[in-house]
C-alpha cells in the first residue's frame, strides 16, 4: 500500500478478533515508531508491550475512569503503552519546554507512525489518550521521570470503518498568517 493510501485508510478501530498479533508484527510497528522525528534527536519515547489479559483489563479501567466507556480495550490481544521519558531535558536550558512539549511531540509522532504501520500491515489500532496515568504507572512500575502518554490497543478486525469526515482545507489552512 502506498503511503497516501495508508493515510487515507487509517482509522481508529475499536473492534478486534481473537487472532494473534505476532512478535514480528509488533517488531515492525516499533521499528516504524522509532523512525519518527524527535526534538533534538533525544528519542524520548518508551514502549511497553502488554499481552496479559489481566493487565489489559486494568488499562480498560484506567481508560474508563471518566464518562467514556472503553470496553474495546479488553478485546485487544496486545496493548502498547507509549510513554515519554522526561529525563533527557533535566539539565538543558529549555528544560520546561522539553518536558512539557517536546516529549509529547516526540511520542505523538511515534504513535502516528505506529498507527500507519499497523494499517499497512492490515492490523488496526486505536489511540487512547484519556487514561488515568497513576493507574498505568502503578500497574507497570513506571520509574520516576517517565510519563505514560497513551495506550494503543492493537489487533485484527473484521470491521469496515467508513472514512471519517474531515474539514475542508479552506477551513483549516491560512497563508502568510491568520
Amino acid at each position: 500500500m502506498d503511503i497516501f493510501e495508508t493515510i487515507r485508510q487509517r482509522r481508529c478501530i475499536r473492534s478486534y478478533t481473537k487472532a494473534n498479533v505476532t512478535e514480528k508484527e509488533i517488531q515492525t510497528l516499533l521499528e516504524a515508531a522509532i523512525r519518527a522525528p524527535s526534538a533534538c534527536n533525544r528519542q524520548t519515547w518508551r514502549f511497553v508491550i502488554v499481552r496479559k489479559p489481566a493487565t489489559i483489563g486494568v488499562f480498560y479501567r484506567a481508560a474508563s475512569y471518566s464518562t467514556q466507556h472503553q470496553a474495546f480495550i479488553q478485546k485487544a490481544p496486545v496493548v502498547i503503552v507509549v510513554c515519554a521519558d522526561l529525563r533527557p531535558y533535566k539539565r538543558t536550558p529549555y528544560r520546561e519546554r522539553g518536558e512539557s512539549l517536546f516529549v509529547l511531540q516526540d511520542t505523538a509522532a511515534a504513535i502516528e507512525n505506529l498507527l500507519l504501520a499497523a494499517c499497512a500491515l492490515d492490523l488496526r489500532a486505536c489511540w487512547v489518550g484519556l487514561v488515568d496515568e497513576e493507574i498505568i504507572k502503578r500497574t507497570l512500575n513506571v520509574p520516576r521521570g517517565i510519563r505514560p502518554v497513551a495506550i494503543i490497543p492493537i489487533g485484527h478486525t473484521k470491521s469496515k470503518a467508513k472514512p471519517t469526515k474531515r474539514k475542508p482545507l479552506e477551513d483549516v489552512v491560512y497563508r502568510e498568517g491568520f
